[in-house]
């Protein structure tokens, strides 16, 4: 008599299934690291937290020191809130005050004294949002009125001069917009996005391309032909490269007749920044794909390398969202390297001078991976 249920045949299909299951990486990096993943590196980024911590800009005019006779807003304020004084990495001393708020979270604000050509470059990197100076008495406020951040921390700052502990009023205020080219988020935006896409399409457009035609038995047949690996791997990388100079001119030419995006320094050294960054992601995906034949895998082993970076690298935020000891890790990741280089040209007028060091450790990282990828490549 056939039962309906035959248990003992289940139980055996079910185990049989989870161990071809665990035992292929690709499922256990999608199901369980790279989820992991996703929420450490957001987590960390876009967590709510009890305290905030701004960084503002103070743009001093005069130098104005705590009990001298000309008496400056901004001194006043920080002295009434029993600022302190602390000096950076650079020897330059900040002032910080923090304001507790049993509801809403304490908020840190650092005084950062600087000159204003150093605030424009920070705030074009995203490392602050709001820079605040004095004239004759008068607090100027200078931030882009789009960003929520920074009309956050006026509310917050202007609330906070009108104290009567200050002597002078925010009505003396001054909101001075930022209308500098290279201030809005979609310039930072756009510079990441180019890099992110060379990344993408390389790593995708070489490194999957190899392991989808080791798994099909194509490089088998290929290998019975005259043909050099090298010459194979080269002509795939070339065909890249020439699609990744059309995909970003086209996406350079859409933001400039949509927002107006502007590159500032010198063109040759751009395109010597996106070179180096094509060569080091080229090398990267020759290297991944040297020996895989399953697709599976080398799915697991591109967003291994891609998304982390994709993440961490400044492309969306900037990377100083993330924990102060942790920028230094970032700064050297290709990805970080490669979209800094990009945007340092693209807003902050940069030239040779600026991308010759991170040019050359892209190109540099590129090769020495290529020739190792070279090297074990296997055709099957």
């Amino acid at each position: 008599m056939n039962r309906p249920v035959r248990y003992k045949q289940l139980i055996q299909l079910i185990l049989a299934h989870f161990r071809q299951i665990i035992r292929e990486p690709a499922v256990l990096f999608w199901g369980i690291v790279f989820p992991i993943l996703m929420s450490l590196g957001l987590g960390i980024a876009f967590t709510k937290k009890a305290d905030v911590f701004r960084d503002v800009a103070w743009i001093e005019t005069q130098k104005v020191q705590a009990g001298s006779q000309s008496v400056s807003v901004i001194m006043t304020f920080l002295e009434a809130h029993q600022a302190k004084a602390e000096k950076d990495k650079q020897g330059a001393v900040n002032y910080r005050i923090t304001i507790p708020d049993d509801k809403l979270g304490n908020t840190t604000f650092t005084f950062r004294i600087m000159n204003w050509q150093k605030a424009m470059v920070l705030l074009k990197r995203g490392n602050l949002t709001m820079i605040i100076g004095e004239t004759n008495g008068q607090i100027d406020y200078h931030f882009d009125p789009l960003n929520p951040d920074a009309q956050l921390i006026y509310l917050k700052l202007s609330n906070l001069f009108d104290h009567p502990s200050v002597l002078q009023r925010s009505s003396n205020a001054s909101i001075r917009p930022l209308t500098v080219t290279g201030t809005r988020y979609v310039d930072f935006l756009v510079p990441g996005l180019i890099a992110m896409g060379v990344m993408m399409s390389i790593m995708w457009g070489v490194s999957y391309e190899i392991i989808d035609n080791r798994s099909k038995k194509l490089l088998r047949r290929m290998v019975a032909t005259p043909m050099k690996k090298s010459h194979y791997l080269i002509a795939l990388i070339t065909v890249r490269l020439g699609m990744n100079f059309v995909e970003s001119g086209l996406l350079f030419l859409f933001t400039w007749l949509a927002f107006g995006i502007k590159v500032q320094g010198s063109v040759p050294a751009l395109l010597t920044i996106f070179m180096a960054g094509n060569i080091a992601f080229a090398g990267i995906a020759i290297f991944m794909s040297s020996h895989t034949a399953k697709t599976e895998i080398g799915n697991g082993l591109i967003n291994l390398v891609s998304m982390p970076m994709m993440i961490l690298s400044g492309i969306f935020f900037s990377y100083h969202n993330f924990p102060e000891w942790s920028s230094s890790i970032i700064q050297k990741f290709p990805l970080t390297m490669l979209a800094d280089g990009i945007r340092s040209v693209f807003i902050e007028g940069a030239g040779f001078a600026e991308i010759a060091l991170p040019s050359l450790v892209l190109a540099g990282t590129g090769i020495v991976f290529f020739v190792a990828g070279l090297k074990i490549f296997r055709w099957h």
